[in-house]
């Protein structure tokens, strides 16, 4: 089956690495508690230890792992506490996912994105909010329902128990 994944896509083969006990044991590290958590709410998936990860290897095989890596990368951005950090990684944000043909573009609206351009020169703790809101809001919209019904988290779901 697996070999099947790798003819497929490369982004594929992020589920046999997820699934081959001997790569990385994520599988065996996360609870069935934790695991059918994730069906409660999106904010539960995302809340979780492993459910994040899960869901981003999920999103790759969607092509649209750049939505959970912009909105962690939010997270951590609006922990920083210096001036100088924080417009050094704003700057890192705005070129990887908000300016036009960045390479992780992100599917923002108009008015997020020139907001975002007219403050990137001082940005605040919040100056990314707008965006992640409607990332996040994509995630749970669409992502979300199919991450529900996709082989990785059925897989996870109905495993045998140690």
């Amino acid at each position: 089956m697996f070999s099947l994944f790798r003819r497929m896509s490369p982004n594929i083969c992020c589920l046999c690495k997820l699934f081959r006990e001997d790569e990385n044991g994520i599988t065996s590290k996360v609870s069935l508690e934790e695991v059918l958590q994730w069906s409660q709410s999106f904010e539960k998936l995302m809340s979780t230890k492993y459910g994040p990860i899960i869901y981003k290897t999920y999103l790759k095989t969607e092509y649209s792992d750049e939505n959970i890596e912009f909105w962690v990368a939010c997270e951590t951005y609006k922990k920083i506490e210096s001036r100088r950090k924080r417009i050094s990684v704003a700057r890192r944000i705005f070129k990887n996912y908000i300016q036009p043909q960045a390479p992780k573009e992100i599917n923002i609206d108009s008015p997020a994105r020139e907001a975002i351009i007219r403050n990137i020169q001082e940005p605040t703790q919040s100056c990314f909010d707008e965006a992640q809101r409607i990332v996040y809001m994509h995630m749970e919209r669409d992502s979300y329902p199919r991450f529900l019904g996709s082989e990785i988290y059925q897989k996870l779901k109905h495993r045998p128990s140690d």
